[in-house]
């Protein structure tokens, strides 16, 4: 009589990626017939990465291999969500990320007794912190006025670009402090903290402040310099004698 393992990849060195494969490929031939949506409809999913997935099963699982078990999780998660089994859904927490996209949720940002709102903002290697009160337009920085404060026109355009992309100048008070970087990585870190400030007094806003692009961080940094470069790609004259 001839003894029949258990596992398909019962002859394997390490037989858990062959295992979960095959298991998802058996689930997706059971739920084949269910009505899909379109992947753009699909509920958003964050799934774990190669990395993450080679820590959970300590196997060296190669990258192809790994894609072609995310094609079949893609297409079980496109299952329409009202037919949805909860034999996939508990499939699939297996391989998903333990945040996922939308659960993290800011903290509301709250008026305080003397009706100011608080935005933080950074650029390269500046920060400011803002504080947005109703008033006639007056900014002070680091104690000093807008123009003193900077010297150029753009900087100033840029600092408080917020509140006169929404024709809002003369209607808040602006008191923000700057540390770190230069005064264009200034400015640009108080657009932001203006632009958050804002929206905790008028969050109706958003659609205009996202357009004007005043409330997405800016996550360039200069690029750092190479042994051997003259700066961060460039490299010396070449010579030949």
């Amino acid at each position: 009589m001839r003894i029949v393992p258990a596992s398909p990849s019962y002859f394997s060195a390490k037989p858990t990626f062959t295992d979960d494969f095959l298991s998802l490929s058996a689930l997706l031939r059971k739920v084949a017939t269910l009505p899909v949506i379109p992947p753009t409809e699909a509920p958003k999913v964050a799934w774990k990465t190669i990395d993450q997935y080679r820590i959970m099963t300590n196997e060296p699982v190669k990258t192809a291999r790994y894609h072609r078990m995310l094609q079949i999780l893609r297409r079980l998660n496109c299952i329409h969500p009202s037919l949805m089994p909860d034999e996939v859904v508990q499939a699939m927490l297996r391989y998903k990320k333990p945040n996922q996209p939308g659960e993290v949720q800011p903290a509301p940002g709250v008026i305080d007794e003397l009706g100011r709102a608080k935005g933080v903002g950074r650029r390269k290697t500046s920060s400011a912190v803002a504080w947005l009160v109703e008033g006639e337009g007056e900014v002070l920085v680091n104690g000093k006025s807008l123009s003193q404060f900077f010297g150029r026109l753009h900087h100033r355009e840029s600092a408080v670009w917020a509140l006169k992309a929404t024709s809002r100048l003369d209607k808040y008070n602006v008191f923000a402090l700057v540390q770190g970087g230069g005064l264009t990585g200034q400015a640009e870190a108080m657009t932001l903290a203006v632009a958050k400030s804002l929206l905790v007094h008028e969050p109706a806003l958003k659609p205009a402040l996202r357009r004007a692009g005043t409330i997405t961080r800016d996550p360039r940094r200069v690029e750092r310099k190479k042994p051997g470069h003259v700066k961060a790609r460039k490299m010396p004259t070449w010579v030949k004698r």
